[in-house]
């Protein structure tokens, strides 16, 4: 199924609100067939243009939705914006609303094990009447991999979220989804740390001025070298808006 798109330095970035966004995944989840979805911002699209299999991953995904402000801000910078920017936070919560009606079993893995526990446990709270048929932590290597997906398949989940390591959850589920036969495989980065309360989310107000980003490293001051990396994405832009666009 085909949908607008922006291409911003490689990425194939969705154009889609996030009404259509759900109602795509909804339309997903009854093929059956396996979906990446990648809640991408402007960290990401940084390694994609220095790691070549970083890039060949996000331009396989079946979906890529704009989460960063800084994505929203570059695609209208270029002149070809997206509707409107799709947190993949915010995504996640639809889904899980109308999963409630629908009867989409979910399963959730990632962040440690007392993390994991408290997000699942605060989604039962928030949706009563969803199928959450499982969960574990994200700390396995590859030799476990095997016996992690086996555990997946046999529940049968409609709805994979991960939320692993920065380095390792996009490119795990790229290398698995197929395996996994998971409908909608969806990375949410440190959703589960905001579910289990670990985290807050930025106010609205952040929200609104493009600076959850900011109050994240309020939070997390160490993350501060990663985000180095948002003023060179800003600068590249603007010092290359023409060739932005190119495939």
């Amino acid at each position: 199924m085909s949908f607008p798109k922006v291409t911003i330095f490689g990425v194939p970035i969705s154009k889609m609100n996030m009404k259509e966004t759900v109602a795509y995944l909804t339309k997903i989840i009854e093929t059956g067939k396996p979906h990446q979805i990648i809640t991408a911002n402007p960290i990401m699209v940084m390694t994609a243009l220095e790691d070549p299999r970083y890039m060949t991953m996000m331009k396989q995904a079946e979906l890529v939705v704009p989460d960063g402000a800084g994505v929203v801000w570059a695609a209208g910078y270029v002149g070809n914006p997206v509707a409107e920017r799709v947190a993949g936070y915010d995504l996640m919560h639809e889904l899980m609303k109308l999963g409630e009606t629908r009867g989409w079993k979910v399963y959730m893995v990632g962040a440690s094990p007392d993390i994991i526990e408290a997000a699942a446990n605060r989604l039962k709270q928030l949706y009563p009447a969803l199928q959450l048929v499982g969960f574990r932590d994200g700390y396995f290597g590859e030799k476990e991999d095997s016996r992690v997906i086996e555990a997946i398949r046999a529940l049968s989940p409609d709805i994979l979220l991960v939320g692993r390591s920065a380095d390792k959850q996009e490119p795990w589920i790229a290398q698995h989804k197929e395996a996994l036969g998971v409908p909608v495989i969806m990375g949410v980065g440190g959703s589960f740390d905001v579910l289990s309360g670990k985290l807050k989310r930025a106010p609205v107000f952040f929200q609104k001025l493009r600076l959850e980003w900011f109050y994240r490293l309020l939070q997390e001051p160490w993350r501060y070298k990663r985000m180095l990396v948002l003023p060179k994405f800003a600068l590249k832009v603007i010092r290359e808006k023409e060739t932005v666009q190119k495939p």
